[in-house]
């Protein structure tokens, strides 16, 4: 069977299809996009090809050979299994979203949540693709990423979904050995080197400068740990609201003095600037919206 089609061009095949389909050149060069000389010329290759006629000229047109009466019923056929297979890759394509997303934010956000999302889109399949780089959305299978930054990221679209703000967090344990934001100098402060703001910022906030000297506390690059670590009663940590939000409504931690500074970043979702986001990435969007505007309603009353 290989060695048949390897005879014959497919695009020849598509143009005899289509003119015995339509019924004329004209309305075949209109649907493959292709001037009407164009069809004509891959009409006769085709022939040359097979061997055989498939069309008798006449001066109303062409008109179809008992050969290709037969011929182009099958073509048809053969074409609209093409088609059905393509549907089923498209249909496939619909039902799967893909997300990439930071993994302190798939862990202490996300992953905890998907439940809700699953319930309500049940023919969606969530993969998500846990990075922490900003990947090509045009030339990858990645519908949107979640990011954190100031949105100004080339070649894609960014919808601020909340602005970062930093806060002190401790285990309740420790948390009653805070009268004052000086007090936090008498105890480990943990460090998340990969952070993007600092102490100063903070003590700044809260009318403190010079800001106190801290203690050096245990040193994570990863924020996920640096949470954990506060929560086992390890010392204070700097935390943005998304990551210690479910925490501190549970009671594993507490914000002590109510202060926070706006970072100036945020987290984002990232979609192409090239292209409209099919229904599967709006239907997530709009529910990550409601579940973060959830969490923090949650959050403040926490």
């Amino acid at each position: 069977m290989n060695s048949n089609l390897n005879r014959v061009h497919l695009n020849g095949l598509r143009a005899v299809e289509s003119v015995a389909r339509g019924g004329s050149l004209v309305k075949a060069a209109e649907e493959l996009g292709v001037s009407v000389s164009a069809v004509s010329q891959q009409i006769t290759r085709t022939e040359r090809q097979l061997g055989r006629a498939i069309f008798r000229r006449s001066g109303s047109g062409l008109v179809l050979t008992a050969f290709g009466v037969t011929f182009t019923a099958r073509l048809t056929a053969g074409f609209q299994e093409i088609s059905r297979a393509v549907t089923l890759a498209d249909e496939a394509n619909s039902k799967m979203l893909v997300v990439s997303v930071a993994p302190a934010f798939a862990s202490r956000f996300l992953v905890p949540r998907l439940a809700r999302f699953n319930q309500r889109f049940p023919d969606l399949k969530l993969r998500i693709d846990a990075s922490t780089g900003l990947v090509d959305l045009d030339h990858s299978d990645v519908d949107l990423a979640i990011r954190m930054g100031d949105g100004k990221w080339p070649g894609v679209r960014a919808e601020l979904l909340l602005a970062q703000e930093v806060f002190p967090v401790c285990a309740p344990a420790l948390a009653s050995r805070l009268k004052s934001p000086c007090d936090i100098a008498q105890l480990p402060v943990i460090a998340d080197e990969s952070t993007m703001i600092s102490w100063e910022r903070w003590f700044e906030a809260a009318g403190l400068r010079p800001y106190p000297i801290l203690p050096a506390g245990p040193a994570f690059t990863d924020p996920i740990l640096g949470i954990d670590a506060a929560i086992a009663g390890q010392g204070v940590a700097l935390a943005w609201q998304l990551l210690s939000a479910d925490a501190l409504a549970d009671g594993r931690l507490v914000a002590p003095f109510g202060i926070t500074v706006a970072s100036g970043l945020g987290y984002y979702l990232v979609t192409s600037a090239t292209e409209r986001p099919p229904r599967k990435v709006r239907d997530f969007s709009g529910w990550l919206s409601e579940e973060i505007a959830a969490t923090m309603a949650r959050f403040g009353s926490a």
